[in-house]
């Protein structure tokens, strides 16, 4: 496992290749925020823009959104995957946004996580990007790369990670470390072909020095 000191010093690799990494879904305010990371579960954030730019100019409050029928929804979002069980999820929330928070995106985990289509890691990324409270959401991206850095065990489970990153991470750089680590999956150490050979982590990669072994590296 990597010490603590060993992981901030690959934060601050990730921190000088990403200087300006940040939520990439397109939103205005924290209820559109929340719409589009329930969008983006299994989903990619380009995607959900294209489907967002329309959709947020249609629904601007949670009325709007019951304002319409499901199967109106529905179409709004189809070519997002399981849009069906999306637009239904979405009137859920929407109504007991209405019905429990005036209409308004409660500011705790605990309030989040009671929302329909709203998990841990949704709940997350709406406390960190849209009320700035520490948090850390642990996607894909951040799943992969904790656990090729050597960081986390390849079976621990998405919690795991959380709380691992969040134990060897200094609360105040919880958020900005949670984007940095996404961007360096996204556009680096990606699922398929790794950048290894141009990586300032190989040295210390855990899962880099595997593949430099097996003659996977390309400069």
């Amino acid at each position: 496992m990597l010490t603590k000191v060993k992981w901030n010093h690959f934060l601050d690799e990730m921190d000088r290749m990403y200087p300006d990494a940040h939520c990439e879904l397109v939103h205005d305010n924290p209820f559109e925020l929340t719409i589009a990371t329930l969008l983006s579960a299994q989903c990619t954030d380009v995607l959900v823009n294209k489907v967002t730019k329309q959709l947020f100019q249609k629904y601007k409050t949670p009325q709007d959104y019951l304002n319409v029928p499901l199967e109106e929804l529905q179409n709004d979002i189809r070519s997002i995957g399981l849009y069906r069980n999306k637009a239904k999820n979405i009137q859920l929330l929407c109504a007991r946004l209405l019905n429990e928070y005036g209409g308004e995106v409660p500011a705790t985990r605990e309030e989040l996580v009671t929302l329909p289509g709203v998990g841990r890691k949704t709940a997350n990324v709406v406390l960190s990007v849209a009320f700035d409270i520490p948090a850390l959401a642990v996607d894909t991206h951040v799943e992969r790369v904790s656990k090729r850095l050597g960081l986390c065990r390849w079976k621990d489970s998405v919690l795991e990670v959380e709380e691992m990153i969040m134990k060897k991470t200094p609360m105040d750089r919880w958020s900005r470390a949670h984007h940095q680590i996404i961007f360096f999956g996204r556009y680096h150490c990606k699922a398929q072909n790794p950048g290894c050979g141009t990586c300032p982590l190989l040295d210390d990669c855990r899962e880099g020095q595997k593949r430099l072994k097996k003659g996977l590296v390309k400069a």
